[in-house]
């Protein structure tokens, strides 16, 4: 077993390269292999945050994944565990980077279910959006004995009305064609006000908005609405 290669998970951030922990940059100038999720067009957001600390001998294995709801991941994620499985079974350590938090609806997870009980792993935490976007846009997320709520726009309304109704405080990530129905239930529950528009958050091209402003049409996947905590500190 001593031959075999270690698999590291490494969560790499929301998009700001600094925003990188020293043990996953030590670790991914150190490893030989790479793997990191890419959109079918081959576009690389993982991969586009740390570029600059890829080596040119390093192999690296792009991952395409559907990031459909209509389509199944299940055959992507076997084919890249299949891939990453044959480099840690010749003895070479393979890091998977993943956007945010390995653990925080990151796609590593899917490949720890398939590789952990196989292979020594490690997970390397990573700063998620959600916490990063509460510091861009200045918004305290709770205070005190506050609970915070972090759902998918991906649900549907009934169950978006039903979780919103009763948080002191909550996150609502993967907005992208979800916007119109999201806003919707926030107008309907006097949430609207309290709501605070962010996409792609420490990237170079981020944005704020007033989300009454918000042209849904427009909306990426990389977006998020933040409901921060009422209650006033002492």
């Amino acid at each position: 077993m001593s031959s075999v290669g270690r698999l590291y998970g490494l969560g790499i951030g929301p998009g700001d390269p600094e925003l990188l922990t020293l043990k996953a940059y030590r670790i991914l100038q150190q490893v030989p292999v790479i793997a990191y999720p890419t959109l079918e067009n081959g576009k690389a957001l993982a991969r586009s945050i740390v570029a600059d600390y890829i080596q040119p001998h390093q192999i690296e294995i792009p991952m395409p994944l559907p990031f459909s709801v209509e389509r199944s991941s299940q055959p992507y994620y076997d084919q890249a565990a299949l891939q990453i499985a044959q480099h840690l079974t010749a003895g070479q350590d393979v890091a998977v980077l993943c956007e945010g938090d390995p653990m925080l609806y990151g796609t590593f997870m899917y490949l720890f279910n398939r590789l952990a009980n196989q292979f020594h792993t490690e997970v390397v935490p990573g700063i998620s959006s959600t916490f990063a976007s509460a510091a861009m846009l200045g918004a305290p997320i709770t205070y005190r004995n506050d609970v915070l709520s972090i759902m998918p726009a991906t649900l549907d309304a009934e169950t978006l009305r039903d979780r919103l109704s009763k948080v002191d405080s909550a996150i609502i990530i993967k907005l992208g064609r979800h916007f119109a129905k999201v806003k919707s239930v926030l107008t309907d529950l006097n949430l609207l006000d309290r709501a605070l528009y962010i996409e792609r958050a420490t990237q170079a091209n981020q944005q704020i908005f007033d989300i009454k402003t918000v042209e849904p049409q427009a909306v990426p996947y990389w977006a998020l609405i933040l409901i921060p905590s009422q209650t006033q500190p002492r």
